[in-house]
């Protein structure tokens, strides 16, 4: 069964199709990259080379902002800033912010 897509295309000034604009979360499962409960590179090389926490690193990948993160788990900007800064973070921490990502717990974990 096809699942029907939702887009737009942009046409540039030669009349041809230059871009296709598609809602974020259908570009997000389109965009894909990773199995259930691996971890991108892409994150990895984040938290390694720039000295990220995985929270962190994981926020950028999806191109999200602190606040983003922080208003889809019902806190302030500050307190998820907070959050992301804690080398040990509680279980009950990486289970919200793994839900406001749309992650696994054990993605958080490494």
């Amino acid at each position: 069964m096809n699942a029907r897509t939702e887009f737009q295309v942009i046409v540039g000034a030669d009349g041809k199709p230059a871009f296709v604009v598609v809602p974020y979360e259908q570009f997000r499962r389109m965009r894909g990259g990773f199995s259930k409960g691996t971890v991108p590179n892409e994150v990895v090389n984040l938290s390694y080379e720039r000295g990220m926490s995985p929270m962190a690193a994981w926020r950028e990948h999806f191109s999200l902002t602190q606040a983003e993160v922080a208003a889809r788990m019902g806190v302030t900007q500050a307190a998820y800033a907070q959050m992301e800064r804690v080398k040990q973070p509680r279980k009950a921490t990486l289970q919200k912010v793994a839900e406001a990502l749309g992650i696994e717990v054990e993605q958080l974990r490494w």
